[in-house]
């Protein structure tokens, strides 16, 4: 069996842009990403018993969150219309209280199990850029409580089709 790396550029992240008192969730995708890394940050406690020497440690709290950049994206009309994901994503970036918390979930398209879904706050949207630059942003998604597995949705009949009309 041949062993094949995996391609950074295969992860999706999608927000809940579901309409206030709606049930179901309506997953956007965040269009134009560029890079997308995920990470935990661990608190550990010495939880030593002996003293021969070796050390113990035990994780007493762990948090999570989403760092991403990428290309701000529009329709192509005369009137300004923002990529719908990222225009979640950075109004979400400038509410504050519990009021900030959204939805979203990543995952990998290529059926990878990967996937997670969590309720997070938006840190620092970022946006700018030279004059010749295709603009950017960035922002960090800090985890409200843990993430949970779910189903890859990529591996949903019909996503495909999906997948193909959302490209960046």
């Amino acid at each position: 069996m041949t062993l094949r790396s995996l391609l950074a550029k295969d992860w999706v992240l999608e927000v809940d842009t579901r309409a206030p008192g709606a049930t179901a969730p309506a997953w956007t995708r965040v269009n134009g990403l560029t890079s997308l890394s995920e990470s935990t940050d661990d608190n550990t406690e010495d939880d030593v018993t002996d003293d021969d020497g070796w050390g113990s440690s035990v994780v007493t709290q762990r948090t999570w969150s989403i760092e991403a950049e990428g290309r701000r994206k529009r329709t192509e009309t005369t009137v300004f219309t923002p990529d719908p994901g990222q225009e979640a994503i950075r109004k979400a970036g400038r509410v504050v209280g519990f009021g900030a918390n959204i939805r979203v979930r990543w995952y990998r398209r290529d059926g990878a199990p990967d996937a997670q879904e969590g309720t997070a706050t938006v840190s620092g949207f970022t946006k700018g850029g030279s004059r010749t630059d295709l603009e950017p942003f960035n922002f960090a998604l800090n985890g409200q409580g843990a993430p949970v597995d779910i189903p890859n949705p990529a591996t949903n009949p019909g996503f495909a089709d999906v997948a193909a009309s959302e490209a960046d």
